[in-house]
């Protein structure tokens, strides 16, 4: 069926959304791609409201959120109209919607996990049938709710040598090690561009290190880098995951800006190097998706402190931007047909388990 799969990710940066052909096994065809920016005043909002949910101990009505939540669902309802015109597709030709919403707060050890969005709201507008809350089952169980993507990953990397590694580079980042039977094993290596996001939101008077370069133009700071990686989270076995809002950029205050975008961007690609050392075999090549294949100083600083060669991962055909947009809508077809969208170990959860809540227009 034509699957449409919506993604606002931990960078914050807009909403990613994807239009699929798919039967949620072996066929994948991406028909249609459209990314829509967030503006710098909800970006605000959004930030806000992930703030007031890690000090919140479970899930629950809290104002702010609330309107958030509602501006959220309005501006995905926006994105899929836009994808819909830009398709060529009407909404009756759509079977399903895979609606991720945005993770205000994540906290698998408290049993919990919160997503914003209006699933309702969403089916509604458009008379499609939605999959939300995609985690919260596998929390529910034991499991980390995330990473997600690894069964999608497994379904476009049918072709490649094994084992393969699928790295993404969101806010935060995260692998998929398939293995020659098609085991998977992934987990959080830990931040990814959030933290270089943060440091030139509030130092560089820019959204991002565009391409590095501010990076580029610094030398890492090794001591408080290695203070950094100090973390004993680094040291656990996987599977597991983590919040964004985790780690922070306290740890290179003082530094130039140049400095402390070196630093912060070397701390991902340590942390990836770390998280390799977890893996039952050293993949030769790491292919990379998300924004963040798009700096080319974390690219390098990526291959030099893992040994592997990383490469992004549309030198494979895929879109390395639309890659967790057309996960959920593959994740929504598997949703509607029962079958899992995590594993032991991706997640953790005792047995592969199948999630989602479904919301009829």
């Amino acid at each position: 069926m034509l699957a449409i799969g919506l993604m606002s990710g931990t960078s914050r940066d807009g909403i990613d959304a994807a239009l699929i052909e798919t039967d949620g096994e072996g066929a994948v065809t991406p028909i249609a791609f459209h990314a829509m920016a967030y503006d710098d005043g909800f970006r605000l909002r959004l930030t806000e409201a992930c703030a007031r949910a890690m000090t919140m101990e479970r899930r629950d009505f809290e104002p702010l959120i609330a309107s958030v939540e509602a501006e959220l669902t309005e501006r995905h309802v926006q994105s899929v109209a836009d994808l819909l015109g830009r398709s060529g597709h009407i909404a009756e030709d759509v079977g399903v919607i895979g609606f991720h919403g945005h993770t205000v707060a994540h906290r698998p050890e408290w049993g919990w996990t919160w997503q914003i969005g209006d699933g309702a709201a969403l089916a509604g507008a458009f008379g499609i049938p939605v999959v939300g809350d995609l985690r919260s089952a596998d929390v529910a169980v034991g499991g980390q709710g995330a990473p997600l993507l690894p069964v999608y990953h497994r379904a476009l990397a049918e072709g490649l040598a094994k084992p393969a590694a699928v790295l993404n580079l969101g806010g935060v980042a995260n692998i998929t090690y398939i293995g020659s039977d098609g085991t998977l094993i992934a987990f959080d290596t830990g931040m990814a561009s959030g933290l270089i996001d943060n440091w030139m939101q509030a130092h560089g008077g820019a959204a991002f290190d565009a391409g590095g370069a501010t990076a580029a133009a610094g030398r890492v700071d090794e001591v408080r880098l290695a203070a950094m990686m100090a973390d004993a989270w680094f040291d656990l076995p996987p599977p597991k995951s983590i919040d964004r809002e985790r780690f922070g950029i306290a740890a290179v205050h003082g530094l130039s800006i140049e400095d402390g975008a070196a630093t912060l961007t070397a701390f991902t690609a340590v942390a990836v190097a770390r998280g390799v050392d977890h893996l039952p075999q050293r993949p030769a090549t790491i292919h990379v998706a998300g924004g963040g294949r798009h700096n080319a100083t974390l690219m390098a600083m990526l291959a030099d402190r893992t040994g592997a060669d990383v490469r992004p991962v549309d030198g494979l055909g895929w879109d390395g931007d639309a890659l967790e947009a057309q996960g959920f809508a593959y994740m929504a077809v598997r949703s509607l047909k029962g079958l899992p969208i995590s594993f032991p170990g991706t997640t953790g959860v005792p047995q592969p388990m199948t999630g989602g809540e479904l919301f009829n227009a």
